[in-house]
């Protein structure tokens, strides 16, 4: 395939060290160049190049996100590798780690190996499976977790549920570390949970509606810090939203414990408010907080407790959604919104800067699974994310790309979208012919 000169671009990739007008060569799948000189670009491109123009737009290394959900096998009518795939690269996203809580669950070696096949086969964004931590995610005995890394598992987790006992999870992490993946840990106690629907808290009184206390997620984050701590294996904290989730992660760190955490774009920028219309979309598991524990994940980012920002995009059919608050199923859909809600609620009001923000779409996700992208350095895939960060638009679920639409933000005005999107050196979404492939 012909060289890329990406010439012309705002390239920021504080990883590395970039930020500044620059180019980029892709060839043969890699970048070949990175710098301010288009002669030089040109001259490492050949002869044969295609010209990209890159003037007023942000260049970054292509997005990772990594926690979503493509219910395929089993409930494709939500979302399929395809339709996930679409709307992964329309959203500025490269690469998309999925999670294991298909039908039937990802637990052997064979449902690795089939995952990637699919992904290879749909050839849009990369896509890395992870496997279940327990059979058949029952929590009641480990599944074939050295087979799967054979096959190509990047990291093990029973998402939708917290591994049951300490004794498991501790087992899980012995062999995890051994295996060199992380563990990723949805931590709610269901014991806590109950019939809870939204946090606990004024609201879920005022509402009626039955809450889910901060102990749920607090209890579990705590009792995971110390197996890792115990066992030296990763464990990483999925979907953070509570502010004593992060006190107990922050102290876990500064005393040399093995722990990661991410935070989801609605944990970041909604709460337990937004919840007083009962209208379902904004029914998600861990729930929406207090603007209390918003500011507390918000801070956490800030400082690096938490490394990564993940949308947990987690599609379900209108009807599904359109039950009864109770009812409805958790859940909210993020790959296509989610550039577009940090850039207007937290960059634009000067909260963040975008040199803090991606890392923790980028580099951070990368190394916490070694995936070995994230970064706009020589020798790595060619995958680059192009974005209008001054652009206004309104966000319309029905012209999403994934099949379902479940989104919180539809008919938000927001800034800040994305361009096109690269992976592997080919251009696999642009703005201009969405349909490019």
């Amino acid at each position: 395939m012909p060289a890329i000169v990406v010439r012309n671009g705002e390239l920021l990739d504080p990883g590395e060290n970039i930020s500044g007008l620059g180019h980029i060569v892709a060839k043969d799948g890699h970048i070949t160049y990175v710098g301010p000189d288009l002669a030089q670009a040109r001259m490492v491109a050949g002869p044969d190049a295609m010209d990209f123009d890159a003037e007023g737009l942000m260049v970054v290394p292509g997005l990772i996100d990594m926690h979503v959900h493509f219910r395929e096998p089993g409930n494709e009518a939500e979302e399929t590798v395809a339709s996930g795939s679409l709307a992964a690269v329309a959203g500025g996203f490269t690469s998309v780690v999925c999670m294991a809580n298909t039908d039937p669950v990802v637990d052997t070696e064979a449902d690795i190996i089939s995952a990637r096949q699919k992904s290879e086969l749909v050839g849009l964004a990369n896509i890395f499976p992870v496997g279940a931590v327990t059979a058949g995610r029952r929590g009641e005995e480990l599944a074939e977790m050295a087979q799967m890394a054979r096959g190509g598992a990047v990291a093990f987790s029973d998402d939708g549920t917290a591994v049951p006992t300490a004794g498991l999870l501790r087992r899980a992490l012995s062999y995890a570390k051994m295996l060199g993946r992380p563990i990723l840990e949805h931590c709610e106690d269901r014991s806590l949970i109950g019939e809870g629907v939204m946090n606990e808290d004024f609201v879920s009184t005022t509402l009626g509606l039955n809450g889910i206390p901060d102990e749920a997620e607090d209890i579990i984050v705590a009792r995971d810090v110390a197996l890792a701590r115990l066992t030296g294996g990763h464990i990483h904290i999925q979907h953070v939203s509570t502010a004593n989730a992060v006190a107990i992660i922050r102290s876990a760190k500064e005393t040399g414990v093995r722990v990661t955490a991410e935070v989801t774009p609605h944990h970041l920028t909604l709460n337990s408010d937004c919840l007083k219309t009962y209208d379902p979309v904004f029914r998600v598991s861990p729930p929406l907080r207090t603007q209390t524990d918003v500011l507390a994940c918000r801070q956490g980012l800030k400082d690096g407790v938490i490394d990564a920002i993940a949308s947990d995009h987690a599609p379900h059919l209108e009807e599904e959604k359109e039950l009864e608050f109770a009812f409805s199923p958790p859940g909210m859909i993020g790959l296509e919104s989610t550039l577009a809600i940090l850039s207007t609620e937290l960059v634009e009001p000067g909260f963040f800067t975008w040199s803090e923000i991606l890392p923790a779409l980028t580099a951070h996700p990368s190394d916490i699974l070694n995936l070995g992208r994230g970064r706009l350095r020589l020798g790595l895939p060619a995958d680059i994310t192009l974005i209008d960060t001054k652009m206004r638009w309104q966000i319309d679920k029905h012209r999403f790309h994934s099949r379902s639409r479940n989104c919180p933000f539809d008919r938000r005005e927001v800034v800040g979208r994305v361009v096109a999107t690269m992976v592997g050196g080919k251009v696999k979404f642009s703005l201009s012919n969405p349909t490019v492939s």
